[in-house]
């Protein structure tokens, strides 16, 4: 491309007194661009924001990498552990005992998972600890029977502090009456809440000892909990620990076990991306009408240029030029803003709700009271860049019906 392309483009691109209406639907189609690449910004980092806050919360209770022996149970954990943390991106290993169970109290019963822990050792593979309400965690001592439940498993149950509650486990025994489940009480010593319905509402910790003795495992485990330095790491490290173990496991890690959840996430993410980009085609393609009043106000110019010697690519390569500029400010326009917004969000969001008087996320109503937000870089250049492309493809038919201008005709009536 010339220099003088490049100059008149550039040039057409600026307010004059005879094309007003023609400066107006640019101006519009720029703040449309920038409206829909600053909503894809801000939207999607919220998404980003959601999808780690949600995944923090989850492997704050489950594991990143769990290794797990038969189902009569892990014989020597401890060996499991100190062969497992051998691997440089294992941080932290701790055993634990896996059962379902019914809970009862008073009149109340509800199913719950049930996990078996050592809470010395627990703290190496997930912050339970730190989303205790009542109580402690290093509360559950062994023979002691004491338990630990979600906040909403305690709220349906109707169970406090010092309550007695009754375990009851599948595994039943068999008596001359006939097949009679087990059952033990236990004391609450303690109720967390780390945010997640699904745990707070269905998981109950124990002792390790304890659910040895309920489940009758001896000294057998169901598995080690591995906590892992990078989380994306955990399909690496499990295939590692896969070939490194000696004793035969079978190894899990988190982007197995949440497979779905996460996968249905990334594809609510994917369509708003699509979604939200209809709005930035919708005022790329505004470009077309823009370009279109151009090419006819500027016929008698075309006409000029032609009979100059420029050639029909000099003419398509000058409107393009024209239409690009409008995508590059609105694309420019819209990142800085989205950007701005996006790093600001836990300041513009109580500031609107303020200004209008609600609130949208209630703390009585949702476990996340406050929008988060993570921009991603590469989101923001996949967003400038898909946008700008779509702006350049706006430019292409009527760019090149400026190129059929004829001399001739464009000056009859010159």
């Amino acid at each position: 491309m010339r220099f003088f392309e490049l100059f008149i483009g550039l040039r057409y691109t600026r307010t004059r007194r005879s094309n007003r209406f023609i400066s107006f639907i640019s101006a519009t189609s720029m703040l449309g661009i920038a409206l829909g690449v600053m909503a894809l910004i801000v939207v999607l980092s919220v998404m980003n924001g959601f999808q780690r806050e949600l995944r923090t919360r989850i492997l704050s209770v489950a594991s990143h990498v769990t290794v797990e022996g038969s189902e009569s149970g892990l014989a020597d954990w401890p060996l499991v552990a100190r062969e497992s943390q051998q691997n440089p991106e294992v941080m932290g290993a701790a055993p634990y005992v896996n059962g379902q169970g019914m809970l009862a109290y008073g009149s109340s019963v509800q199913g719950v998972m049930i996990r078996g822990i050592l809470p010395s050792e627990e703290s190496k593979v997930a912050d339970i600890a730190d989303h205790m309400r009542s109580g402690k965690l290093s509360d559950l001592m062994p023979g002691q029977f004491g338990i630990v439940l979600g906040k909403e498993l305690a709220n349906r149950l109707g169970a406090q502090l010092g309550d007695k509650v009754v375990v009851l486990t599948p595994q039943g025994q068999v008596t001359p009456a006939g097949l009679i489940p087990r059952l033990k009480q236990f004391t609450v010593v303690g109720v967390f809440e780390v945010g997640m319905f699904e745990y707070d509402n269905g998981l109950a910790l124990i002792q390790m000892e304890d659910a040895q003795k309920l489940y009758r495992l001896d000294d057998r485990v169901t598995g080690v909990r591995l906590k892992i330095r990078e989380l994306f790491a955990a399909p690496r490290v499990s295939f590692e620990l896969s070939r490194s173990l000696t004793m035969q496991a079978w190894i899990s890690d988190w982007t197995r076990e949440h497979a779905n959840f996460f996968r249905a996430v990334a594809i609510e993410k994917t369509m708003m991306f699509v979604i939200l980009m209809l709005i930035v085609a919708v005022a790329a393609f505004n470009i077309v009408s823009t370009l279109v009043m151009a090419v006819t106000d500027k016929r008698a110019d075309i006409a000029i240029l032609r009979t100059l010697g420029a050639r029909p690519m000099s003419i398509t390569v000058i409107f393009m030029v024209q239409g690009a500029m409008i995508g590059f400010f609105g694309t420019l326009l819209g990142a800085a803003s989205g950007i701005v917004l996006a790093l600001n969000i836990d300041v513009a969001v109580p500031f609107i709700e303020h200004v209008l008087g609600i609130q949208f996320l209630a703390r009585d109503v949702y476990y996340i009271s406050e929008l988060p937000s993570q921009l991603l870089w590469s989101d923001v250049f996949v967003i400038c860049g898909v946008s700008f492309v779509l702006t350049l493809l706006a430019t292409l038919y009527p760019s090149w019906r400026a190129s059929y201008v004829q001399p001739a005709e464009a000056l009859r009536y010159e």
